[in-house]
């Protein structure tokens, strides 16, 4: 065999979670998922009454100061221009059933007709679909799913699911960054938005991508994202299996990625394990 130096094995090449750690830790931080309001859902009324559109049931139209024209919702005007709607600047709107032109308001001044049982002045938002939305004024956006189960961290500025209250890592301002896989906003997101344990935020869906490419690191920190005890096992297992020639065991130097602690520990090719939370999630240094 030749000499050299043996390969440190990242927590990205390691062997998958087996299949049910996977859902006993997605059903445990599922509840730290940060759901921003305005996830694209079909509109549907059982009334013959105009509905809006994809994006939000409501009966009414904003007036777009920036371009001087009607959308149904800023989503709209979005995805059709070339730049965005500051929806703070939109002052006026026109009712759906008899297109009279007012200021922003629940009910049409005119016919009467509610706009929307969801209202909210400061985004300029209506919805008649029942979301248990709700505005938050730290983040300041209207998010989903009920204000009491929802709390607003100062420090990473974003709420955050209350079984999270003392027990997250804070990162400062962490929402208002770009989601490091796909790069688009987070904070504005109308996409589900999931708390790693190293406090990094990333879009569900790009987390789920992450692991179907056997990723389970923070592409920021490297800490596991995910419960990995199956996969350390596993690797346990394979260097009880291993047979190291004398030369080669030798003690190094290594820093783990999840806890932080620094250990010498003896070199093994198929991986360096943490002498302190014995995570193979590690990295050697001089």
């Amino acid at each position: 065999m030749p000499r050299g130096r043996p390969p440190n094995r990242s927590v990205s090449t390691l062997p998958a979670p087996s299949e049910d750690e996977n859902v006993t830790q997605n059903a445990s931080t599922s509840a730290a998922d940060d759901s921003n309001l305005g996830a694209a859902e079909a509109a549907t009324d059982n009334d013959s009454m105009p509905s809006g559109c994809t994006h939000y049931v409501r009966r009414c139209a904003l007036v777009t100061p920036c371009c001087n024209k009607l959308y149904q919702c800023h989503v709209c005007h979005d995805d059709k221009e070339s730049h965005k709607l500051s929806r703070s600047t939109v002052n006026e709107i026109i009712c759906m059933l008899c297109n009279t032109k007012q200021a922003l308001g629940q009910s049409c001044i005119s016919c009467g007709t509610e706009f929307g049982k969801y209202f909210c002045a400061i985004c300029r938002l209506y919805d008649d679909t029942d979301k248990r939305q709700f505005h938050c004024e730290g983040c300041g956006i209207c998010r989903l799913h009920g204000r009491h189960n929802y709390f607003h961290c100062p420090t990473c500025d974003t709420c955050l699911h209350i079984d999270l209250k003392g027990k997250h890592h804070c990162v400062e301002k962490v929402s208002q960054g770009r989601c490091t896989v796909c790069l688009e906003d987070l904070h504005n997101s109308r996409e589900s938005v999931r708390t790693l344990p190293c406090g990094h935020l990333l879009h569900k869906k790009c987390f789920k991508g992450l692991l179907r490419s056997k990723i389970y690191s923070c592409p920021l920190c490297c800490r596991s994202m995910i419960e990995m005890e199956g996969a350390w096992r596993e690797l346990e297992q394979e260097i009880a299996e291993t047979q190291m020639p004398s030369w080669m065991r030798r003690v190094v130097r290594i820093s783990c990625r999840d806890c932080g602690q620094i250990s010498n520990v003896i070199e093994h090719l198929v991986g360096l394990r943490c002498g302190a939370c014995r995570s193979f999630n590690t990295r050697r240094i001089p």
